[in-house]
């Protein structure tokens, strides 16, 4: 859909109202926004912070009171086209849908209250803090090896090397799948982003129906294994709650969330690892800090997850005519709410479209959303995120980003992260395994 029809004119809102320039300027899917969606945004938040995009046939809300607000009203905002396609499926991606026999149910993400309630208060039990700790020397491990792979050729791709595949094999085994379903679990790592939230073909519709089918046959495969031999893991406490609770999950849904885990659970982590790589590398400075202090990381990666959300949007309808920012938003209407901007509200963050890993209230960003729907596997997220930037640090402090490069995104409203990442590097400075070159001393690799 084009945002100016074929006279130049301003395209009409929802209401028949014209569309200021500045909005219909806004373009997910389209250069400039997607290399750097926050020059438009900053302007947005101060002279249109709510406006109508009819490139998306939806309400964009772009600060964070504004963000913070939908997200904690569920009875006026409802969830339920959160993971709803953009673009609709078309013919032959609808029969390939139906050939695989694949069939989309509730998946936390896009249910409302009260079921929305009763099912996470129950699934967030096996999100626990000790799983996510027993892990972290597993997630060390593999870091290490893929490091290993590179450390000597003076150059990689910081994304495809490394951070791409760990976060999927990290899920997997946080869902109990089995070690030898690990190749099994990098083919299945793909990016999918353009399928629910970009403009594909139909040609690419298919292909990615393909990709998510062959996902969605591995979980419920993997969930009805589950069903005979429980282990201890987050798929298997699920299993235990589902015949606790047979009121609120059937197999439909034990398969959804399988998916849902996987899905949310990979993709989001290794575009938020190569946006930190890329913006720390960006300001020597910052890195240069993490590789003398590693200390410093934690604070450094919220500061990376506000400043550069791999998880920039989200998405709502309104269940009744309702005011946002002192628009009128009609009764049925979309909304697309762009955490990414509502994380450089200057409103809440001083000096916000700077890059400060010292920032004390980094914290508050809206990467992992708010409220109700706050993603249940952002500490899973954070540790490998906080062990990516230890080991690469401790053993690569004097890497830098290779010049020249441009930075590919895929165009989409609601993950965002460089597809590739180049560094490059000399091997004759390695530091000695376990050594780190500058002040401070780094954690050793598990065994």
């Amino acid at each position: 859909m084009s945002s100016t029809d074929p006279s130049g004119a301003a395209p009409g809102r929802a209401d028949g109202c014209p569309v200021s320039a500045l909005a219909a300027a806004f373009d997910p899917f389209q250069e400039p926004y997607l290399s750097d969606p926050y020059p438009i945004l900053q302007r947005l938040r101060s002279e249109e912070p709510v406006f109508y995009s009819p490139e998306l046939d939806a309400w964009v809300v772009t600060r964070h009171e504004d963000a913070v607000r939908i997200f904690r009203d569920a009875d006026a905002f409802s969830a339920a086209i959160a993971i709803d396609p953009i673009t609709p499926l078309r013919p032959r991606a609808i029969q390939k849908v139906i050939e695989i026999g694949y069939a989309r149910g509730p998946a936390l993400v896009n249910e409302d209250p009260p079921l929305h309630t009763s099912r996470r208060r129950l699934i967030s039990e096996a999100f626990t803090r000790k799983r996510v700790s027993d892990l972290e020397p597993w997630v060390r491990a593999r870091t290490t090896e893929y490091i290993d792979a590179f450390v000597k050729h003076g150059k990689a791709d910081l994304v495809r090397q490394l951070a791409w595949e760990i976060p999927a094999l990290a899920v997997f085994r946080f869902l109990g799948c089995p070690d030898e379903d690990i190749p099994l679990a990098k083919e299945l790592a793909t990016p999918r982003a353009l399928f629910t939230w970009g403009r594909p073909t139909e040609d690419e519709q298919v292909r990615l129906v393909e990709d998510v089918g062959a996902c969605w046959r591995y979980c419920k495969r993997h969930v009805d294994r589950l069903k005979d031999d429980l282990g201890d893991d987050v798929m298997s406490d699920i299993i235990r709650k589902s015949r606790e609770h047979p009121d609120l999950f059937d197999d439909a849904t034990l398969y959804m969330l399988c998916l849902s885990f996987v899905l949310a659970g990979h993709e989001t982590t290794s575009h938020a690892a190569g946006n930190g790589f890329r913006i720390l590398l960006e300001h020597r400075d910052a890195w240069e800090a993490l590789c003398a202090d590693p200390s410093l990381i934690p604070g450094a990666v919220e500061e990376i997850l506000r400043h550069q959300s791999s998880v920039p949007a989200w998405r709502r309808r309104a269940t009744r005519p309702v005011e946002v920012g002192g628009v009128q938003i009609p009764a049925g209407a979309k909304l697309l709410v762009v955490t990414g901007s509502a994380n450089h509200d200057a409103a809440v963050f001083s000096d916000a479209e700077r890059f400060d890993i010292h920032r004390e209230d980094a914290d508050r960003h809206l990467a992992f959303g708010h409220g109700r729907h706050f993603c249940l596997g952002a500490p899973l997220a954070r540790m490998e995120l906080r062990v990516f930037l230890e080991e690469v640090t401790r053993r690569l402090p004097h890497l830098e980003l290779t010049p020249g490069q441009g930075f590919r995104y895929v165009p989409n409203t609601s993950f965002r992260g460089p597809e590739h990442v180049w560094v490059q590097w000399d091997p004759a400075k390695n530091p000695a395994p376990g050594g780190r070159t500058a002040a401070g001393e780094g954690p050793a690799a598990a065994p």
